[in-house]
């Protein structure tokens, strides 16, 4: 448990550190549900938890269905870290090619409320 936290601090601070921005943005590879994605950089791969905002009950397959809309595999993103939470990384993530954020989406879809940042 150590070890992974430790390893995501690792990830934490190379995205608060050196993140180069569009030359190097995180690709979505899945979408795993109405908060959780699966992105890379190129030379990994990581969990990536929706901050900000907490799906509307009883909404999860349709949020899962938004996302998967609006973040179609090879979605080029922006990630703006805010923590973490069991192991998984905590994010606000946004359009590379817009900066529409995601979680401001689902709220304006009526399938999420805006939550308290961490």
């Amino acid at each position: 448990m150590r070890r992974q936290a430790l390893s995501l601090l690792g990830i934490l601070l190379a995205l608060l550190i050196a993140w180069p921005g569009a030359a190097a943005a995180a690709e979505v590879f899945l979408v795993r549900s109405g908060t959780l994605l699966q992105v890379g950089d190129g030379n990994r791969s990581y969990a990536v938890e929706l901050a900000c905002m907490e799906l509307v009950a009883e909404q999860e397959q349709q949020a899962t269905a938004w996302l998967r809309q609006a973040l179609p595999r090879r979605t080029k993103v922006n990630l703006r870290p805010m923590g973490q939470r069991d192991g998984t990384l905590l994010a606000q993530v946004s359009l590379l090619s817009s900066g529409a954020d995601i979680a401001t989406g689902l709220i304006e879809a009526g399938l999420a409320q805006a939550g308290a940042c961490p």
